[in-house]
């Protein structure tokens, strides 16, 4: 069984449109996502690796998945300019050829929404980590008002087809709190900000610990 999804028209417009968003905050999200992380890091759907950069010092190996492999072979060029070991491996969140507690921190960055079972996902992020480690995630999330929650339930009628199985109405960060974590700190916001209704900008940053 391969470990390959392609997305080939997903992958080519990616990268253009995360660079967009990091000039206008997307950067400073990365940063809060990932200060203070130290040890060896798994990060889950790496993507082009646009959070290779924002890695620090404390981080002593970052093992880095990503099943699509046109943003792979982004993300291997990215690893030699990271300020940190990475190592760029083909992988799916629900099967992770990787040792039990091995991990002292997980990433997930705006990936859980795209996995096609999240909380096999979760699940396998949790053995992975050691007892005490960190998951650490920045994601899609379902949005806090009835208007619109039933925005993103309508957008994600077409919204998976256009954006490689991203479903913008998962409420992400319910999961991670019944699946084993505790919720040490977390942040929700709207980025980006815009008058006009967007069903992907609801969004949340934080850091729980494995049970």
């Amino acid at each position: 069984m391969t470990d390959d999804l392609r997305h080939p028209v997903f992958a080519r417009l990616y990268p253009r449109l995360d660079a967009a968003a990091a000039r206008i905050g997307g950067d400073a999200h990365r940063d809060e996502l990932l200060a203070g992380a130290s040890g060896r890091v798994l990060e889950l759907g790496a993507g082009h690796g646009a959070n290779f950069a924002h890695y620090p010092g404390g981080v002593t190996e970052v093992v880095a998945v990503e099943p699509e492999p046109a943003l792979r072979a982004r993300a291997v060029a990215a690893a030699a300019q990271a300020p940190v070991p990475v190592a760029v491996r083909a992988g799916v969140a629900e099967r992770l050829d990787l040792d039990d507690a091995s991990f002292d921190v997980a990433v997930v960055s705006l990936v859980l929404c795209s996995v096609r079972n999240p909380v096999r996902a979760l699940a396998e992020l949790r053995r992975v980590l050691r007892p005490g480690g960190e998951l650490r995630y920045y994601e899609h999330v379902r949005g806090d008002t009835t208007g619109m929650v039933t925005f993103q339930k309508y957008a994600d009628v077409v919204w998976p087809y256009v954006a490689a199985g991203c479903h913008v109405s998962r409420p992400t960060d319910e999961w991670i709190a019944s699946c084993g974590f505790t919720v040490r700190r977390e942040r929700r916001f709207a980025f980006p900000a815009s008058r006009l209704p967007n069903p992907a900008s609801p969004h949340v940053i934080g850091v729980a610990v494995r049970e």
